[in-house]
């Protein structure tokens, strides 16, 4: 017992909220001088349509998250819409996404900290960066309870800040808005100018909403309940701070200055204000939220990495847990390693790692959009406790997909640094994901060129049989042969294993149903001559109980364990069933 990894609590609604707030809301400090470099006096214009898209997503997100309410944000939903090679690519883009996150905040937080003390070398701001992944791995392996509270005081801390900032702005405001609409003169006045400004102006403002996927990766650890609770404080946050922010610079700084000051906007508005005490005030919390946005990418990519292992889309290697913390610490070093290696090999330029972070976030936020398109169309029954309409869904995916090609538009270098980190990333995948391809290709050239060595021939053997005789189980309802080949054809194409069982659980004796499926297995049988498929009849009812009994009895993980879509007469979740996988 004593060697029994400890239990993470569950978090409630405040600490998940501060996790993946501090990421969304930390857009604060940069995103009103990125509108308002492309658009001038037009940006709390153009930051009001980026919330407005964020509330599309906020319905886009709670209706895939709440019927599928697993770690794995894009990954999970693709996963159970399509095949695992298709949500493999979605998470390749998701831990991209992560890297750039992690590696930006750690950098631009050590900037303005540099600020204070500008006589500092800058590669004090290198090492600087280094030390901050290093520190929120720590707390990324000492569990997430205790982070979480870290979290959540930066983000009561930030909270604060930005809403002392706003006062001071709003008491400026009685002595008139001269300088608002001297900025407002610089405005097109033409359409076809007017439109394309608006059109740029929304794709780079678009980085202002980055961070709301976070929650979706880490659902797992939340109380039941939380997470629509979560997408609604970050839109909440977005959508008064943004454009309020956006609005009091505008009326306090001409765009020039805005232009000359954007890396520290906030921090200079706050010298105007009130002097050195609110710079400063500003400066620190910048690098407190900032430093909490790594932390939100620490426990965003273990969850989605945890998801990935079990579901032998990354090496099982990973999930080696802490005894002491139940925490995976194997995940969070890797993570570290890859976010320091960026860091050196680009040197600390922003400009290549933001153009990996643009895209890959936007894709992220794609991908889910048609995760969810997928999903209404591939899992129609599927238990749901909220519906997003199809005309969010599309605008909602128009939007993203807009703001990846307007990006691209404004320096085309974001899609080579994006292609440059996420073809290696997609390879790595693909090799674990076709190793037994892989392994047989290269027992096929021991056999032509290397007769003599017996040795390495008989250790890929071994490893092949140990991938292949990897068994799943899949529940089914009743005969059903188009179902059953429909599952079937997901086995092949996306699992190693040679041996299915299928399952039915009856509830009374119905020997029609039976018969029923045994002779459409007869017809599997022979249309999959290369599968062992075993027939088990057992009385009972489906339900988490039934799971765990039949994982246990088999030696078969959960996440090896297929359904179909439940539907709204059944009383569990698709979290409370543990991780079983829909593939019809």
């Amino acid at each position: 017992m004593g060697n029994k990894p400890k239990v993470p609590k569950k978090l409630g609604q405040w600490l998940s909220t501060a996790i993946c707030g501090n990421d969304i809301t930390s857009s604060c400090l940069y995103v009103s001088a990125i509108a308002a470099v492309y658009v001038g006096a037009l940006a709390p214009i153009v930051l009001l349509i980026v919330a407005l898209i964020l509330y599309l997503y906020r319905k886009i997100y709670t209706e895939v998250v709440e019927a599928l309410p697993l770690n794995g944000g894009a990954y999970n939903c693709l996963l159970n819409s399509t095949s695992k090679f298709s949500a493999a690519l979605a998470a390749c883009m998701t831990i991209l996404s992560y890297i750039a996150t992690a590696v930006i905040s750690a950098k631009i937080a050590v900037t303005y900290l540099h600020s204070l003390a500008p006589s500092l070398p800058m590669i004090s701001v290198i090492i600087g960066t280094i030390i901050i992944l290093a520190l929120f791995a720590t707390l990324n392996i000492v569990g997430i309870g205790e982070s979480s509270i870290v979290a959540f005081i930066i983000f009561l801390l930030h909270i604060s800040t930005l809403t002392t900032l706003c006062l001071f702005g709003a008491g400026r405001l009685f002595d008139g808005f001269e300088i608002f609409w001297a900025n407002w003169a610089n405005v097109p006045t033409g359409w076809d100018q007017l439109s394309v400004t608006l059109f740029l102006g929304v794709s780079a403002a678009l980085l202002g909403i980055s961070g709301f996927e976070s929650s979706a990766n880490f659902v797992e650890e939340q109380k039941p309940g939380v997470f629509r609770k979560t997408l609604r404080n970050m839109w909440v946050a977005v959508f008064i701070f943004n454009p309020l922010i956006s609005f009091l610079s505008l009326s306090l700084i001409p765009v020039s200055e805005i232009t000359q000051n954007r890396e520290q906007l906030l921090a200079y508005m706050g010298g105007i204000l009130a002097g050195d005490f609110l710079h400063d005030l500003i400066v620190l919390d910048a690098f407190l939220v900032l430093s909490g946005a790594v932390l939100t990418s620490y426990i965003g990519v273990t969850g989605l990495v945890r998801r990935m292992s079990i579901d032998q889309v990354l090496p099982n290697f990973l999930l080696k847990q802490n005894k002491r913390r139940g925490t995976y610490h194997r995940i969070t070093i890797g993570f570290f390693l890859l976010c320091t290696s960026i860091l050196l090999l680009t040197g600390g330029d922003l400009f290549s790692i933001a153009g990996v972070y643009t895209i890959s976030f936007l894709g992220v936020m794609s991908l889910f959009a048609l995760g969810n398109i997928l999903l209404k169309i591939n899992r129609k029954e599927l238990k749901r406790t909220f519906r997003a309409g199809w005309i969010t869904v599309l605008i909602g995916l128009f939007a993203t997909v807009s703001g990846i090609v307007g990006n691209i538009i404004i320096d085309y270098k974001n899609l080579i640094y994006f292609l440059s980190y996420f073809v290696p990333t997609v390879l790595v995948v693909s090799i674990v994901y076709a190793r037994i391809r892989l392994l047989k290709f290269i027992v096929y050239l021991e056999n032509k060129l290397m007769d003599r060595i017996f040795i390495w021939r008989s250790i890929m053997i071994d490893k092949i049989m140990d991938i292949t005789t990897q068994e799943v189980l899949v529940f089914t309802r009743g005969g059903n042969l188009p179902k059953l080949r429909r599952a079937f054809d997901y086995i092949v194409k996306n699992e190693d294993s040679k041996k299915v069982y299928v399952v039915y659980l009856q509830s009374e004796k119905n020997d029609k149903i039976i018969k029923g499926l045994k002779d459409d297995l007869e017809v599997l049988n022979r249309t999959y001559p290369e599968i062992d498929i075993e027939f088990i009849c057992r009385p009972g009812s489906f339900g988490p109980a039934i799971v765990r009994r039949f994982s246990k009895e088999f030696n078969i993980p959960i996440n090896n364990m297929f359904i179909g879509s439940p539907e709204e007469k059944h009383r569990f979740t698709i979290q409370e069933l543990g991780g079983v996988r829909v593939i019809f």
